[in-house]
């Protein structure tokens, strides 16, 4: 759209019918994230409050459509092109737009670089692990935040970056993006209420389970319980406990599309507990990606 007509509309935005507005804000929601400076420097030489807020609006909604966007097209891309640090990041854009992502990946380089530092090849898959427990857990002191289970801060990787407190989603998305770049062979379990991590090694898992399992899982990970590892038996144990059948959705491996779906559904519920309605509709049109 031409500058001129975008400069008319724009201005028409205080116009007290709002039939008018209604269909100015249609068109304007049409353009990109291009158009966000023009309408900041609107909101910036106008003492209209009212102007201002319709302004605000606009803003958040053109920064909405950007968000789903890129997470429709992250959700239809193909396996290999599907990052699961681009999915998390996608997240924090829907609460900080403008979200720096050179200084977050700066900031996971610099704890995936300290972890690198200690690791070699002689170690096993298990000595690796303990190793980025500890520095994860025990040096960072990355856990779950227990003093604000509900908080929507706990979903975005950018927060847990900062504060070190996450949810159980949040962290096993963490710690499988920091396994992998640390080329542990790490996948999603989606044990029910908090997630797993499982490393999937198949000719290892064959000589330590042996012909009687058919699974390739050497072992879980649990990141809300600093990173404790556990056996195949153990969570197949609590499974059948608790009457959560059949057993291979909660003990094999899944996408990193339920992955993000997961962590999308922690958001929502934190958004409807702290009674947030607009927030927490805009989360489930990104669930609605997730139909497939």
């Amino acid at each position: 759209m031409e500058k001129s007509k975008l400069n008319a509309l724009i201005n028409l935005l205080d116009d007290p019918d709002k039939s008018v507005f209604k269909l100015v804000e249609k068109e304007l929601l049409k353009e990109s994230n291009e158009i966000i400076p023009m309408l900041e420097k609107k909101w910036e030489t106008s003492f209209d409050v009212n102007y201002q807020e319709r302004i605000e609006n606009l803003i958040q909604g053109l920064q909405f459509k950007e968000t789903y966007n890129k997470l429709k097209v992250w959700v239809n891309s193909g396996l290999n092109e599907r990052d699961l640090f681009t999915g998390f990041w996608i997240v924090d854009q829907f609460q900080y737009p403008d979200l720096n992502l050179l200084n977050i990946k700066l900031k996971v380089e610099n704890i995936r670089k300290k972890i690198w530092l200690e690791l070699n090849n002689s170690l096993t898959l298990l000595e690796k692990t303990t190793i980025i427990n500890h520095f994860l857990f025990n040096i960072n002191g990355f856990a779950i935040n227990l003093s604000n289970k509900n908080s929507s801060q706990n979903c975005f990787l950018s927060q847990l970056l900062d504060s070190k407190k996450g949810n159980p989603v949040s962290l096993a998305i963490f710690y499988t993006i920091l396994a992998r770049q640390l080329e542990l062979p790490a996948y999603f379990i989606d044990f029910p209420k908090n997630p797993l991590i499982a490393i999937v090694e198949p000719e290892l898992a064959q000589k330590v389970h042996g012909n009687s399992r058919n699974s390739d899982i050497l072992f879980y990970i649990n990141p809300s319980h600093k990173g404790a590892v556990t056996s195949i038996k153990e969570i197949e144990y609590h499974l059948n406990k608790n009457n959560f059948l059949p057993l291979n959705d909660f003990t094999e491996p899944k996408s990193d599309i339920l992955f993000i779906q997961r962590l999308l559904e922690s958001l929502e519920k934190s958004y409807h507990s702290l009674g947030m309605v607009e927030k927490e509709e805009q989360i489930q049109q990104l669930l609605q990606l997730f139909d497939y």
